[in-house]
């Protein structure tokens, strides 16, 4: 499995970039990139490193992780993913926060709307689909071979905000809970913003779990 990592946006999120290493089909999660010169950069990783991205994936609808869906989209031909329950967000400047930072943005449409549970197959990898709702109605989280991309629900040390509209602490702790804490400790976690950590970890030393 071959990733990278790039943190991109006005609040530094990460947006990773997930590849098969044999058949060089790539994924580009959370491209957070509010300027034209974060779009490049996240291009030029692609070009270098001789990837074909296949699909635009957003963890959850906010603007942060959503602001260069369009450009990359158009550069690349990518096909969108978004949970269903987030995907009205993404075309709201509105609902996605935009509008907090000055003119609103939004994305295309998503291309393919995702629900707990399933799969996405990725060249010769499968990405398994976690729904974890609490930051967002359809926040999500990505399991692969040993690896989460856990968005905006876990972070090293702490956990996604709820104070915006449509979180939910109780719904955050419980996603947390049922579905992330059950993974084995091992498990890599790489977050919607900051370092990344691991499932052990977090279950030894997060404050709010």
């Amino acid at each position: 499995m071959f990733q990278t990592v790039v943190a991109k946006g006005m609040v530094d999120t990460n947006c990773y970039l997930l590849a098969c290493p044999e058949t060089r089909e790539a994924m580009i999660i959370d491209p957070g990139a509010f300027r034209p010169g974060e779009v490049k950069t996240i291009l030029w990783l692609i070009s270098q490193h001789d990837l074909k991205p296949r699909y635009i994936l957003n963890t959850h609808g906010h603007i942060d992780h959503i602001a260069g869906n369009g450009q990359i989209k158009k550069a690349t031909g990518a096909e969108l993913l978004i949970h269903s329950s987030d995907a009205d967000m993404i075309g709201s400047g509105t609902l996605n926060g935009s509008f907090m930072f000055g003119p609103e943005m939004v994305s295309p449409p998503a291309d393919r709307q995702l629900k707990d549970g399933e799969q996405i197959e990725l060249g010769k990898m499968t990405i398994k689909v976690l729904h974890t709702p609490g930051h967002t109605p359809g926040g999500i989280c990505l399991y692969v071979d040993g690896t989460l991309f856990s968005g905006d629900t876990l972070f090293a040390g702490s956990v996604g905000r709820t104070d915006l509209p449509g979180g939910d602490e109780k719904a955050i702790i419980k996603s947390i809970q049922e579905k992330l804490m059950i993974l084995p400790d091992e498990t890599i976690v790489r977050p919607g913003h900051g370092p990344r950590t691991t499932i052990g970890r977090e279950r030894e030393e997060n404050p709010f779990l």
